[in-house]
């Protein structure tokens, strides 16, 4: 007892501990500083001192007792009864050889997540003022050289070489504009998608096959799949457009040389309260895609699934906020970090399983 309450204590993250009784045995000055309260009060009042009325921490604190496993409710928004409101995730573990004991971690959201109606307002205007810009580099540029072949066919300056040639870049040139409009609308359809039950391990080979036909010729992929894992409620289209973009930028971040990594998981207990506030929904099928390159910059980390967000030179930013969206549609979430050492870039897609299927 007395080694886990040191290490906590030193930890930057909102750490407490809770007893086998569900009360509140010790929080580190991390937490006592999130909440506005110091330990003494917390472990002699519990949940109703720190958070009122709100049973979102102790119902996670009892599903993982009743479980016997780790649980985790992702962007919730707490309110300590004597602090400011929090955007967290919410992470309750067991303790290792301390039966019955737990763990609940805060882990807090960027700041830029915790906005009001101001800053939304901000963001949207930011976002359109981007649309403006993207819209104006990628039409413009396209648009002056169909001008110029326009005006040299003219001209009747050209003989036929010419202008097969003229004729053509003009033909290239129109296709691009429509393919970055398509990209566009993609965004902008509301309809919800079709889902049926499919092998990820299945679609996850056909996209390695494809990338290593490809983009991906001069890289390694090892694969880690767990065979046991069950069937997935997707649209298959969708989500292989998903996983080449994924893979995509990966290879282009790991180089010539580097190597690629795809997992699969099987994550039970871990639940994702939806953005309308609805029950929360098991989310335990986890794929990782891996490269060793240098990852994101870290100013941009915080943002990589937004619109027009991108490090790379002449890229668009609109390839990882659409395979934010497609996840979103098929009711799972996407994240971003790097971890390990030394360190790889991981994203991870947190996907529902079948009804039915669930292990």
């Amino acid at each position: 007892m007395a080694g886990a309450s040191e290490l906590l204590a030193g930890l930057a993250v909102p750490v407490m501990l809770v007893r086998p009784d569900g009360g509140i045995a010790m929080v580190n000055m991390a937490a006592e500083a999130a909440l506005n309260m110091g330990q003494a009060a917390l472990a002699e009042r519990g949940w109703q001192a720190a958070f009122g009325g709100d049973e979102t921490v102790a119902t996670l604190v009892a599903r993982a007792r009743r479980d016997g496993s780790g649980c985790a409710a992702y962007d919730v928004m707490l309110k300590p009864l004597n602090g400011r409101p929090i955007r967290a995730d919410v992470l309750v573990n067991p303790v290792a050889e301390m039966e019955g004991w737990l763990t609940v971690a805060l882990q807090m959201r960027a700041v830029t997540t915790m906005v009001d109606r101001q800053v939304q307002q901000l963001g949207a205007a930011r976002s359109a003022e981007g649309v403006a810009q993207m819209l104006a580099h990628e039409i413009k540029n396209p648009l002056s050289g169909i001008k110029g072949a326009a005006q040299l066919l003219a001209s009747g300056e050209s003989d036929a070489a010419d202008r097969a040639e003229l004729t053509g870049l003009i033909v290239a040139e129109v296709d691009r504009i429509a393919k970055l409009v398509d990209r566009l609308e993609s965004f902008t359809d509301t309809r919800p998608i079709r889902l049926r039950p499919i092998n990820m391990h299945e679609l996850l080979g056909h996209v390695r096959r494809v990338a290593e036909t490809g983009f991906a010729q001069a890289l390694a992929i090892r694969e880690s799949y767990d065979p046991s894992l069950p069937m997935v409620p997707a649209n298959r289209d969708a989500l292989v457009q998903v996983f080449l973009n994924l893979l995509k930028n990966a290879a282009e971040a790991a180089g010539e040389g580097g190597e690629l990594r795809i997992s699969t998981a099987y994550r039970p207990g871990l639940k994702v309260r939806p953005a309308d506030g609805g029950a929360p929904v098991s989310l335990p099928f986890e794929v990782r895609v891996c490269d060793n390159g240098p990852g994101v910059p870290l100013a941009l980390a915080d943002y990589v699934f937004e619109p027009f967000v991108t490090s790379k030179p002449g890229g668009s930013g609109l390839g990882l906020a659409l395979v934010a969206k497609i996840i979103a549609d098929h009711g799972g979430v996407i994240e971003y970090e790097r971890s390990g050492e030394p360190a790889w870039t991981v994203f991870r897609v947190l996907l529902p399983v079948a009804e039915g299927e669930a292990a």
